[in-house]
């Protein structure tokens, strides 16, 4: 009887000690456990990449440096700052922004990537560019981290041309 005792001994233990070592290992326990900081759903990463970039294109619509800047993520700011306003910066006086759309988000390897047309006018000249943002997650906010030019096929009109 001793070994029966012993083997009822051994698989109590061994039951008491499986369900909790089991839901470390994630195959029992919460199935609605909260989602990691650092690992957002792709819808939020879409729709968080897609405020940060609309924020962005209304405030060079509005010539608005202040809230153009508060997009961007702490290491552009001081480039932001030198070249924002300058003869090819985004927010140039002498350019006028009549229209800037999203036209994609994508994941891409250092964040969400948001394609962008930009129809711009200076003096007389109109041309419509394709821009690539790239947007990330900096702690527990969302910044652009990165504004490079795209595809150049992917917008209407790719070369200047003089106003009627």
């Amino acid at each position: 009887m001793g070994v029966t005792y012993r083997r009822l001994a051994g698989v109590a233990a061994a039951l008491a000690v499986l369900p909790p070592a089991l839901a470390g290992c994630g195959l029992v326990g919460d199935a609605e456990e909260p989602a990691k900081p650092d690992q957002a759903p792709a819808e939020e990463a879409s729709a968080k990449s897609r405020e940060r970039v609309q924020a962005y294109l209304d405030a060079m619509v509005a010539k608005d440096v202040a809230a153009g800047r508060s997009q961007l993520c702490a290491p552009l700011h001081e480039a932001f700052d030198g070249a924002a306003t300058g003869p090819n910066g985004d927010f140039a006086d002498h350019f006028e922004v009549s229209q800037a759309a999203i036209t994609d988000i994508r994941p891409g390897p250092r964040g969400q990537e948001v394609d962008v047309s930009v129809s711009v006018a200076a003096g007389t000249r109109k041309a419509t560019r394709s821009l690539v943002f790239t947007v990330t997650r900096d702690g527990a906010d969302w910044c652009i981290a990165g504004e490079a030019p795209g595809d150049p096929s992917a917008a209407p009109s790719a070369a200047p041309t003089p106003a009627s």
